[in-house]
């Protein structure tokens, strides 16, 4: 039949709308801020930096090797890199950023500040209600202010946390083992040495 199309397609919207006032499963308007979605799994607003210690500063994963400001496509990130170093997750003697700031006013979320850090030093956090009337330096925030622990991690990507936990796991355990073969191997090497002749001897 001429048409017969056109008449399908305009039940189907005249079901969605009469739907949309009667069925749950259709209203799908959320009346923000009163009520809230749940942020799904992947969600990715501005990025946080992962310390793993109670005390963040020390915790910091961040070696301050700086990719992820050079790679960073609008500029927003600022890193200067410390003088002295400390262990890092695997207990590594590394850099650590002396400064490191987000401007998130110019942020674009592209999570290839993420993506490339080899570190897992930095994720995407979900919250996004970060609006301030503060027009000189309120969306500029410091390592102190980014800084969140590896257990706010596993809150907003258990899954990503738990395969990067996995990984790093995996990566000091086979740190360890190399620390000690090379140990043991400097004490057979000493003790392969002949000892020096005695004093007088012949």
């Amino acid at each position: 039949m001429l048409g017969e199309g056109i008449l399908k397609g305009m039940a189907e919207t005249a079901r969605n709308f009469v739907g949309s006032y009667f069925s749950a499963e259709r209203m799908t308007t959320v009346e923000y801020p009163e009520e809230r979605i749940a942020p799904i799994e992947a969600a990715r607003v501005f990025p946080f930096l992962v310390y793993d210690t109670e005390n963040w500063e020390a915790g910091l994963r961040c070696v301050a090797c700086q990719i992820c400001e050079k790679e960073c496509p609008p500029k927003c990130i600022f890193i200067e890199k410390s003088k002295d170093k400390k262990p890092d997750a695997i207990g590594k003697p590394q850099f650590y950023p002396t400064r490191f700031d987000i401007d998130i006013s110019v942020c674009m979320s592209c999570q290839i500040c993420v993506e490339v850090c080899p570190f897992e030093a930095i994720k995407m956090d979900n919250v996004f209600e970060l609006a301030t009337d503060d027009r000189f330096g309120g969306l500029l925030l410091d390592r102190k202010e980014l800084a969140k622990s590896n257990e706010y991690y596993h809150g907003i990507h258990p899954t990503e946390a738990a395969r990067v936990d996995a990984r790093l796991a995996a990566e000091k355990v086979k740190a360890d083992a190399k620390s000690t073969a090379a140990v043991v191997a400097s004490a057979v090497k000493g003790a392969e040495r002949p000892a020096p002749p005695a004093a007088g001897g012949v």
